[in-house]
């Protein structure tokens, strides 16, 4: 039987990213993540939320993009599969944490920092890296639009402009 292991987040960094080099001179760069979940409480019939925190790792290229945009309260999207680590912590007791290792990264809201709006006008945008994707297929030849057809004969609507589209 196949398995999938995909996680998709979708939220803001509650601190600047952490970057650290490994022995083979990848970058490795660390960020939590919250999501917030908002609901109705049946009971109170109160607005509620709920907030989760997911750590994330980068690695290589990805790490020092990372590490170089991303910002407290920066709103990102990253794809990734769920890893469990196994540790021991201070006291000798042996615990698990289950983190998010991004395949992919797209920085979203405004771009902070950058200079200004962004190059095509509007306030919103950022960029994205996905190191792991197939490349591009070439795009398909555009589909010819069919011939348009006739008009109907004349109604009660004469006044009405016979250039809109229905």
């Amino acid at each position: 039987m196949a398995s999938v292991n995909k996680v998709i987040i979708v939220g803001n960094l509650g601190a600047d990213p952490e970057t650290r080099y490994l022995p083979s001179g990848d970058a490795v760069t660390s960020i939590r993540v919250a999501t917030t979940d908002r609901y109705k409480d049946k009971a109170t019939g109160e607005m509620r939320e709920a907030t989760e925190w997911h750590s994330i790792s980068f690695f290589a290229k990805l790490a020092e993009i990372a590490g170089q945009y991303l910002r407290k309260g920066s709103q990102v999207y990253v794809e990734g599969s769920l890893r469990t680590r196994k540790y021991t912590d201070k006291n000798g007791v042996e615990k698990y944490a289950t983190d998010i290792r991004a395949d992919s990264m797209q920085m979203l809201g405004s771009r902070q920092g950058m200079g200004g709006p962004s190059e095509d006008g509007g306030g919103g945008g950022g960029g994205g890296y996905a190191p792991r994707q197939a490349p591009a297929r070439p795009a398909a030849a555009p589909a010819q639009r069919p011939a348009a057809a006739p008009k109907p004969a004349a109604s009660n609507f004469d006044d009405m402009d016979d250039d809109i589209p229905f």
